[in-house]
């Protein structure tokens, strides 16, 4: 499993706080915790006024490149806001994300070119989310196609097919499975991804609808995931699952991962 480290974003009230008064050490402690818990890549996503959000993002990705080497994942809702920061990343990392919305995938993939950078692309347009499986597929194969005419292979690519919340779609973690499995389908080597607590929001016990959401995912296809590393109940989910599914010869990771102190309870 792919693990993007989501707790450095500005929509955080305590994140937003440390990006207000520029508290460095707040945001590197962040990145370093994430990195020792296992994110693969850390998302740093400013959420400012639109006018300081490149000044703020550049920020965020120098404090966390001073104090860790795991890849960025630099994330906005602007593609020419990460275009702008792009070039302060150090080695490549993520972009997040294209879609079928505006112009964002004619903006952000040529800085993809002859590189090794990944993107997450998400499967909206400029009618929104779509509700129907097919028109998910085909905005997939949109992205793909366009991904292609830059040397960007599938691999290279996490697709979020952006998880409903239970609370107001019964159908929705049903939906998001033929989702997973219907991609993979058409792209074997192509990543799935997504945020998969937006699955409970609305609901009280959160962390129990996402542990088992997050189940059903992976057994489905899932192999990449937005999410909190340093939660130790989603992380020991992921170990649990790949152990059950065959995919950990003897359950090292498993195992490596009790006696690292990455999962189980605290108080042992």
């Amino acid at each position: 499993m792919i693990i993007i480290g989501e707790k450095i974003n500005g929509t955080i009230p305590a994140v937003k706080e440390a990006i207000e008064k520029r508290d460095a050490a707040f945001i590197a402690n962040r990145a370093v915790k994430q990195t020792e818990a296992g994110a693969d890549f850390i998302d740093v996503c400013a959420s400012t006024a639109p006018e300081y959000e490149i000044e703020t993002l550049k920020w965020l990705i120098e404090v966390v490149q001073d104090v860790t080497e795991t890849p960025l994942c630099i994330d906005s809702p602007n593609p020419r806001v990460i275009e702008a920061a792009f070039k302060y990343a150090n080695k490549p990392g993520m972009l997040n994300s294209i879609s079928e919305e505006g112009d964002k995938c004619e903006v952000l993939l040529p800085l993809m070119e002859g590189n090794s950078w990944e993107v997450v692309g998400l499967t909206c347009d400029n009618n929104g989310i779509p509700t129907d499986l097919q028109t998910k597929l085909d905005i997939t194969t949109t992205m793909v196609k366009k991904a292609a005419k830059y040397g960007i292979a599938p691999e290279r690519m996490h697709i979020d097919p952006c998880v409903m919340a239970l609370s107001t779609d019964n159908q929705s973690l049903l939906n998001f499975v033929k989702e997973i499995k219907a991609i993979k389908a058409l792209y074997p080597t192509i990543h799935v991804t997504g945020a998969i607590s937006n699955i409970s929001f609305g609901l009280p016990l959160r962390s129990l609808i996402n542990k088992n959401a997050l189940a059903y995912a992976i057994q489905a296809g899932m192999d990449s995931a937005v999410m909190d590393p340093m939660n130790r109940d989603m992380m020991g989910t992921i170990f649990a699952t790949e152990a059950l599914l065959g995919r950990d010869k003897h359950c090292r990771k498993y195992s490596k991962a009790y006696r690292a102190g990455k999962i189980g309870s605290l108080t042992k």
